[in-house]
Parts: C-alpha cells; structure tokens; sequence
C-alpha cells in the first residue's frame, strides 16, 4: 500500500465506498478532528501513568467512530466496527470514580498543571470542537447520535483525567483568578 495517490491533490478526498467529497466538506472536517484527537491521545499515553491504558482504550473507540465518519450513510456495512454499546456508562463511572478522588470543584480551573493534565486539556479542547463539527453534520446527513453522546461525554472524562493526573502527580490544578 502507497503512502501517496495523488488523488488529494485536486482538494478531494475519498471516502470509504468510493464517493469523491471536497476535503472541507464537514464529514471530512469530523474524521480529521478524531484522527487529530487520536493523536493527541497517543502523545498523552506516552508519559508513563497509569492512565495511558485508559487513554489507548479510548484511542481504539475513536479511531472505530472514524471509520463510520468516513463512511457515507448509504455505503454503510455491518463490517464497520462499532463501540461498545456500553462506553458511554463507562465513561461516566470512570469520571465518577475520578471525581470521588479529587477536591470537589469551588472554581473554574485553567488548562495546566503537570505536563499530562496540560495535553489532557488539549485533547478535551480538540473533542469539544469534533462534537460541535458532529452537531452540524448531524444537522444536514444521518448520523448516529450515540457518536455526539460518546463525545460530548469524553471531553467530561478528559476534564477528569487532567485533574486527575494532577493528582498523581502532586500537583494542584491551576485556578483561574479574575483579579489577574
């Protein structure tokens, strides 16, 4: 298999069945966004914690919603992989389980704090914006709604595990003062 084609190079891309779109269509703009946040998964996982089993976890969960991104509606197959159909509960367990290690939240907290909460926060950030870009596909092709949910819930769990990581770390999150 070729690393290049060169079919790209007019500004569109193939989807998985064939199809030609432009390359800023938003079905591209949201399997881009989970390949970019795949990545920045991958560049949390490598500081050594006992979170990068989680975050591998996740990795292969986003990278199975990619492949259904880059699939029209109509080419879709029972071949693509799916999520569990339990990931979104556990998420939300796993952020309760954070949650209930962690200071309760008294006020608003800016990205920082070790070095794995600051690319953790990262990764939420780039998970917000595939989840807004997911909202306006949704709004114009058919898109599963479990994709929204399972995002929205894991830019919640990213925001966790960067306090989280914090806390393995010894560090305490950043908080944002109004007075600066």
């Amino acid at each position: 298999m070729k690393i290049y084609t060169r079919g790209g190079d007019d500004g569109e891309t193939g989807l998985y069945g064939g199809s030609r779109v432009s390359k800023s269509s938003p079905r591209v703009s949201c399997y881009g966004g989970s390949d970019e946040l795949n990545s920045v998964l991958g560049w949390c996982a490598v500081i050594e914690s006992p979170l990068s089993a989680l975050l591998s976890r996740e990795q292969h969960h986003i990278f199975n919603v990619g492949s259904h991104l880059a699939t029209p509606a109509d080419k879709a197959n029972d071949n693509l992989p799916n999520l569990p159909t339990d990931c979104v509960a556990t998420l939300e367990n796993e952020i309760d389980g954070f949650d209930a290690q962690l200071e309760p939240l008294k006020n608003f907290i800016l990205p920082g704090g070790c070095e794995l909460s600051a690319r953790l926060h990262i990764a939420r950030t780039v998970c917000r914006r595939i989840e807004r870009d997911l909202v306006e596909l949704a709004a114009n092709e058919n898109i599963d709604g479990e994709f929204i949910k399972y995002f929205n819930r894991l830019s919640d769990w990213l925001f966790a595990l960067a306090r989280y990581a914090n806390k393995l770390d010894d560090t305490t999150d950043v908080l944002w003062r109004s007075d600066v």
